[in-house]
This record gives C-alpha cells, structure tokens and sequence, in this order.
C-alpha cells in the first residue's frame, strides 16, 4: 500500500525565508525545512495498481510553469483550537487550474472527490498546548510576511510513511510543467 499525496516543492531560498519565521512559539513542533511542500492534492492509501494508474493519468496533465508568492500567515482551524500554524500563497489563477487539472484526472480514476475547497498553504508546525496569546503574537508578528517570488515548474507524486517522529515523504514521481504540443492531426486543422 502507498499513502500518495501530489505536492509542488519550494525552492531552497524560500526555505530559507521560512525559517527565519519558525520560531518562538512553545508547543509548537516545527516542520523540517525538506518537509516544506505545497500539498494539491491528498490521495491517501491505495495499492500498486492504482498507484501505477495515478502516476500514468498525472504525467498527461499539461500546464505552463508560472510564478508564486508566499504571503500571510494563520492557523487552523480558524475557529476553535489551534491545531496547525501556515503560511499563505498570494492568489494564483494558474495554482488553481493546476490543482482542478489534478483533482479531474483523479476523479476519473475513481478517487472520490475531494470534500472540501482547495486552501492553498503550506504547513509550518503543528501545535500541541500552545497558549492562544502565543499563536496571536505569531500571527502578528508575521502577518506581513511576503516571500519573493518563485517559478513553479513542476510537480510531484509522493508517497509518505508514517512515523512516532512524523511523516517522512519520498518522491516517487516528478512531473514537468510545458504545455504539450498538439497531436499531429490537430496541428493541421486550422482551428481558432
């Protein structure tokens, strides 16, 4: 069995910029700087043959690279007890195509539906008996936060372990961002 996940990876300077905000929060256990990943999309646990099927339908996916900026921080959940500190990602038309492109092929694979609305973030720490004033004064601190800004290129297929230490994350596939030519056939026709 694989637990698989598709992710985008941050550049090492981003990393870089992220960690100098990681810090100062007690009760916080920090995600490691190779952690750090953009999720789109979380497929779960499936055996080789969907694996197989999943890595196939991803690599017809096709996209141009485009640029994204990390911006903001909260938590969630939003109300009720903070369980997860993240940072945001300034809105992106091109992230969102990318990310409905994933979700159709993988729904035709059979997958269910993802059940709620794609919030763009990445995950710096999970929190466990963190006093609220101390997610406040984060919050605060960093809430102008604004990455530069970096090119997405690619994506990848992941698989992820389970651990008393965390999740340790393995690329199995990765996918270039380039706009595929057009078949032969249809390179002919004289479309609009």
């Amino acid at each position: 069995m694989y637990r698989l996940f598709v992710a985008i990876d941050l550049p090492e300077s981003i990393k870089s910029q992220l960690e100098w905000i990681c810090v100062g929060v007690p009760g916080a256990k920090w995600v490691d700087a190779e952690q750090l990943h953009l999720t789109l999309r979380f497929i779960g646990e499936v055996d080789g043959t969907l694996f197989e099927d999943i890595a196939s339908v991803l690599a017809d996916i096709s996209a141009k690279p485009f640029e994204l900026t990390l911006q903001g921080v909260g938590h969630f959940p939003p109300r009720g007890n903070p369980r997860i500190l993240w940072v945001g990602l300034k809105p992106s038309t091109n992230l969102t195509q990318l990310h409905h492109r994933i979700e159709r092929e993988l729904v035709k694979l059979g997958l269910p539906a993802e059940g709620r609305k794609f919030s763009a973030h990445i995950t710096l720490a999970r929190l466990k008996g963190t006093p609220i004033s101390k997610i406040g004064q984060f919050l605060q601190n960093h809430s102008l936060f604004q990455s530069d800004s970096f090119c997405v290129d690619e994506f990848h297929l992941y698989s992820s372990t389970l651990s008393p230490k965390g999740a340790n994350h393995c690329k199995e596939v990765s996918y270039p961002l380039n706009e595929k030519p057009l078949p032969e056939i249809l390179r002919k026709m004289d479309l609009p």
